[in-house]
């Protein structure tokens, strides 16, 4: 007995402009089947678009990736009547995705001498399936189309979706849930004809409105600005490569808020995350400072109209917490049920703290950072009123009992926190990152409050150096290699054995000092860490790891940047450069479009760069960690312009010297 094999994300083509994305087969069809679709606002508008010519076999032959929105798909037409080996027609798939939908334009060529007439037919269908249930490998049922001029019409309590056709087709027909578009191409010799066919999708829920980010337009000055064209590029081809497949991801990643559409965020990453996610949008938008000032802003402000304001157990809602995705309605993917505004976040709220001090250090007008301070009050409240739960000096998360998420750190699957045997770890967990970003955030908040004459400030710096003091006498553990941070202290407040990357991000944080960050670069630069394609999330030592699994030692981008940028903080350039370069080297067998995460495979013993094959790509963080891996190497690194390290300016520094300290 035979199964259908869903096809993995890294065998599809993804062409995207947020929030839609179309996903398909190299050969360019979208065969109803599996993942492939067009995709918007978290549905599935057209799981089916196929093209065929009456009398002929088509012979896929080639695919162009024109950009992160663009495709063109070439096929040889085997007509009846051709003579020869070599068929006399090409034909081309023109794919485009726009901020309004997907356009499809076919043209067909005769290479042969005399004139050919060939029917074309689009056969087109769908099942307005949410992406939830798409990913899930569930049935949607498909849904019947409606004829309307030109075209056909297909709607959803949700979303409806118009495909309409340029000429009108010749002939329409029904078969069982398909529609098919007849066209009669008449082909003079090396002339080229064909048809157009678009997708418009619409909204049909008002209750969603709010929730429903919105397409962002090219922007003159862009909201990521960045050093790369003449002198300022980089002269090593690979990070060249890397550095603009990124920036144009990073453009296309880019949302506006509805309540303020002239704020704008990244999505966390197609196609299952073209939304705003707290976490990834906080991580995203910092990774791209200085340079991105206007994104960070627009990040920072469109989670504070969001910002939590009251108890709701369901959605895990509490004052001043920065909330961790919206969706446009409840989400429920296996055990899961999240409901469209879900605050399960341990981090997040620490990190827009971060990000704000960040933003206000690159210069911006301060009246901006000053309308955000009231945001900060609750925010930094938010952390011992809420973060510590049972009041032991640790911000620690319990698992969600109410359907939501079981780990509530940036690795947030099931099994992705254990111990050095492989035992999962129970909690509430208090993980060493957040204890970071907690001090980070306390400090940097006092910093704030000071410059803005705010009282406040004293509070918060004791309340760092108490965490402080008791982070280095609780956390510090060791195994046969040396002592290291524990990944978590467990629900007995026992620190969690076995290595991981979880330590790479107190780097830069000021709760460890000199000698502490000196053990941690040590740790991290050892081959069970640094695999020599990026920082692994799990050390090889350890009963759990699996370097295809998606926690526990694969390479995730974004993480090995955070670890860069620490580590460079910290004053450890070889292995910041060792972990920054392992990533670049990895790229290229990703065609230079980062994926969410690969397999923490070992370059050291020879061993090639594998996917992970449901990895979403691009990943907003995976490219800006890129662009600040990128930003790194080519100021620190002499061989990238024959000049000093350090001495090179960076690629996000196209903004005034930051003014503040």
């Amino acid at each position: 007995m035979s199964h259908f094999r869903q096809s993995s994300l890294h065998e599809l083509v993804t062409l995207l402009w947020a929030p839609s994305v179309c996903l398909s087969s190299g050969d360019g069809q979208i065969r109803a089947q599996g993942l492939d679709g067009f995709y918007t606002n978290d549905y599935r508008v057209l799981s089916g678009l196929e093209v065929e010519v009456a009398d002929a076999v088509v012979e896929p032959v080639g695919c162009r990736v024109q950009g992160p929105a663009s495709a063109v798909f070439t096929s040889r037409v085997r007509l009846d009547g051709d003579e020869g080996a070599d068929p006399s027609v090409v034909m081309h798939r023109y794919r485009s995705v726009g901020q309004d939908g997907l356009e499809e334009r076919l043209e067909l060529v005769n290479y042969g001498a005399a004139p050919v007439r060939a029917t074309v037919r689009a056969r087109a269908r769908t099942d307005l399936a949410p992406v939830h249930v798409v990913r899930g490998g569930r049935q949607a049922p498909h849904v019947d189309p409606r004829p309307v001029a030109g075209g056909a019409c297909w709607a959803g309590a949700v979303q409806e979706v118009l495909l309409t056709a340029e000429p009108v087709p010749a002939r329409m027909t029904s078969e069982d849930a398909d529609v098919v578009l007849s066209f009669t191409v008449d082909l003079a010799p090396e002339q080229p004809a064909g048809v157009t066919l678009r997708a418009i999708a619409r909204n049909n829920d008002p209750e969603t409105a709010q929730r429903t980010f919105l397409s962002v337009a090219p922007r003159n000055p862009p909201v990521l600005p960045h050093r790369t064209t003449g002198a300022e590029e980089p002269r090593d081809p690979q990070r060249r490569k890397l550095l603009q497949a990124s920036v144009r991801d990073l453009q296309r990643m880019l949302l506006a808020d509805p309540l303020e559409p002239a704020d704008s965020f990244l999505a966390a990453g197609s196609p299952w995350y073209f939304t705003l996610f707290g976490r990834d949008a906080l991580w995203s938008a910092s990774l791209l400072l200085p340079g991105a000032r206007r994104l960070a802003l627009g990040t920072l402000r469109t989670l504070q109209r969001r910002q939590g304001e009251r108890h709701d157990a369901v959605a895990e809602e509490e004052p001043g917490k920065i909330l961790h995705e919206v969706r446009r309605e409840t989400l429920r993917l296996n055990d899961m049920v999240i409901p469209p505004l879900y605050f399960g976040t341990i981090d997040a709220t620490m990190l827009w703290v971060r990000l704000l001090h960040s933003t206000w250090q690159a210069g911006v007008d301060e009246a901006e950072i000053e309308a955000l301070l009231p945001s900060l009050l609750a925010a930094l409240e938010w952390i011992t009123a809420h973060g510590d739960s049972d009041a032991d000096g640790f911000i620690e998360y319990r698992s969600s009992t109410r359907g939501g998420l079981a780990n509530q750190g940036w690795k947030d699957t099931p099994d992705a926190v254990r111990w050095a045997d492989g035992r999962r770890v129970a909690s509430p967990l208090a993980l060493c990152e957040v204890q970071g970003y907690a001090y980070a955030a306390a400090t940097q908040g006092a910093t704030l409050l000071d410059a803005f004459g705010l009282p406040g400030a004293d509070r918060w710096r004791d309340w760092a150096a108490r965490l402080q003091q008791r982070f280095r006498a609780t956390f510090w553990i060791d195994d046969a290699t040396g002592v290291y941070p524990a990944i978590a202290l467990d629900a007995d407040k026992r620190p969690v054995d076995g290595a991981a990357s979880n330590m790479a991000h107190l780097l830069g944080t000021g709760l460890l000092n000199a000698r502490e960050a000196d053990l941690v670069a040590r740790r991290l630069s050892r081959p069970d860490l640094d695999c020599g394609y990026g920082l692994r999330t799990l050390s090889s030592t350890s009963r759990a790891f699996n370097p295809h699994s998606y926690h526990c030692g694969s390479v995730w981008p974004h993480d090995t940047a955070i670890a860069v940028l620490g580590l460079a903080a910290e004053g450890h350039h070889a292995v910041a450069h060792s972990l920054a370069e392992g990533v670049v080297t990895a790229a290229e067998e990703f065609a230079f479009r980062l994926p969410e995460l690969y397999a923490g495979t070992s370059a050291h013993d020879g061993e090639p760069v594998l996917a992970y094959p449901n990895a979403c790509r691009p990943q907003a963080w995976a490219s800006a960690g890129a662009v600040a891996m990128i930003d790194y190497l080519e100021s620190h690194d002499s061989t990238s312009a024959g000049t000093e390290s350090g001495d090179r300016p960076g690629l996000l520094t196209a903004v005034p010297e930051p003014r503040h300290t």
